[in-house]
């Protein structure tokens, strides 16, 4: 290659990094965001606004607010533990194990993955607390030595959440960080603001981008992508749990774990979509998070959809094949019985749905997959709210059956953890860079001397 060659494809690759830097940093550096983030963030907020109320009467006055009763004591608070966790799985399967699998694809849209996975476990985590009744006392999950020589239960899979959820968001959280230094530093260097320069040098943990720095900086990335994986696995195995080590009919089943992984990963990437498709067009950041990305992603809910579809099968399958009457019974109710129509909608939004995912044109239909996508995590949300409350409500005993109806105070702290999800992520895209720069950069091949490109 000829020296004339080499200074053209130098020059276009600093333009292309410093169109890079520019896109992202834009965002975070310009003093007024895209008109529609005000009215997005205002609805946000109000929203939020309502789940501080309901918690606020759930604390004076009690559960009892709740339709919680005897027969379906847990019902809709670990309906959406369940699905909160789920949501927050999508973020560590891109950042780590696509990253151990050298998917370049990846770097456009882990960052803000990573972000909405903290934001969905900080949501999760709300449900179990305030499902205790007195969340002052929460801290008696914790193994801490006292006077009264209480200890949690450790054969109890509800203590083996504790550890697990906390286990995941203290590393989602150190891996998103450690992500966000080198482009701390790039905000450091570009700002005129003294404020903001000593804010994000205080972020960047002193970092200047030397050879020695981003030696050690791969090596821990590489080793907390390491550590990160099998939480990807291991959580949503966790969290199964608490129903397969049950001897309730419905839920004594080996096909959990496995089931709440690919299920976690299925509503996580449609949350995923659900998010960075308008994010993408807000922010005209279409040429970093490609239609390419898009697709894929949507290949991959098309995937982890038919895995839960078989799934479903599976269970109506051994339910029949092991000839135990009390499963079979519980499965035909679930699909005939009183709540009946709970089941076809989960069966529509998360096995029928994801089939239009077959054809490119709707793959690359932007309002079409976010619709879809808000459909899968609907028929997420009802796969947890039929598994729990159907299995409830119909227990051994018919004495103790009954019909559960939800209120007010139920939807409405559901609903308000919307609005924290929300106007959490909404904060991150205004204030923080939304794609990693560096990795989008280094995974470029303008970044690679001597290749050439188009």
């Amino acid at each position: 290659m000829s020296s004339a060659e080499t200074s053209t494809e130098a020059l276009e690759a600093r333009e292309y990094f410093k169109g890079i830097s520019d896109s992202v940093c834009g965002i975070v550096e310009a003093e007024r965001a895209p008109r529609i983030w005000y009215p997005a963030f205002a609805a946000a907020l109000c929203v939020a606004g309502v789940l501080v109320v309901s918690l606020y009467i759930l604390l004076t006055v009690g559960t009892g607010i709740w339709g919680n009763n005897n027969s379906e004591a847990w019902a809709w608070p670990i309906v959406n533990f369940v699905f909160w966790v789920g949501i927050g799985h999508a973020g560590t399967l891109i950042s780590a194990v696509l990253f151990l699998m050298r998917q370049k694809w990846r770097t456009s849209i882990n960052r803000a993955a990573e972000a909405m996975t903290i934001f969905a476990v900080i949501c999760a985590g709300l449900f179990p607390v305030i499902h205790t009744g007195r969340p002052w006392l929460a801290y008696w999950l914790l193994p801490i030595p006292n006077d009264m020589a209480i200890w949690p239960q450790f054969r109890s899979p509800l203590a083996w959440d504790v550890f697990a959820v906390s286990t995941y968001m203290t590393v989602s959280i150190l891996f998103w960080f450690m992500g966000l230094v080198p482009d701390f530093a790039t905000l450091r260097d570009r700002t005129k603001s003294n404020v903001k320069h000593t804010i994000y040098g205080i972020l960047a943990l002193g970092w200047r981008g030397s050879a020695r720095q981003w030696h050690r900086y791969e090596r821990a990335y590489l080793i907390m992508a390491a550590l990160a994986t099998p939480l990807v696995f291991s959580v949503h195995s966790v969290v199964s749990f608490d129903f397969a080590v049950g001897q309730l009919p419905g839920w004594h089943t080996t096909i959990f774990p496995p089931y709440f992984v690919a299920g976690a990963i299925f509503s996580g990437f449609a949350m995923v979509l659900t998010l960075l498709v308008p994010a993408r067009a807000i922010f005209n950041m279409k040429h970093i998070i490609t239609d390419q990305h898009v697709e894929n992603m949507c290949k991959v809910i098309l995937a982890t959809g038919s895995m839960v579809g078989f799934a479903y099968g599976t269970e109506f399958f051994i339910a029949w094949y092991s000839g135990n009457a009390y499963e079979g019974f519980t499965f035909l109710n679930r699909a005939f019985g009183p709540f009946a129509w709970a089941y076809w909608t989960m069966i529509t939004c998360n096995v029928l749905v994801p089939q239009f995912f077959w054809f490119k044109k709707i793959r690359t239909s932007p309002f079409i997959i976010v619709g879809l996508c808000i459909l899968v995590n609907v028929g997420m949300w009802f796969e947890r709210f039929v598994i729990i409350v159907t299995s409830l409500t119909r227990s051994f005993m018919p004495g103790s059956w009954h019909y559960f109806s939800p209120t007010m105070f139920d939807a409405s702290i559901f609903i308000g953890s919307f609005g924290l999800f929300f106007t959490l992520f909404l904060l991150f895209l205004r204030f923080m860079p939304m794609i990693a720069m560096f990795e989008v950069k280094g995974a470029s091949p303008h970044a690679h001397a001597g290749v050439k490109h188009h």
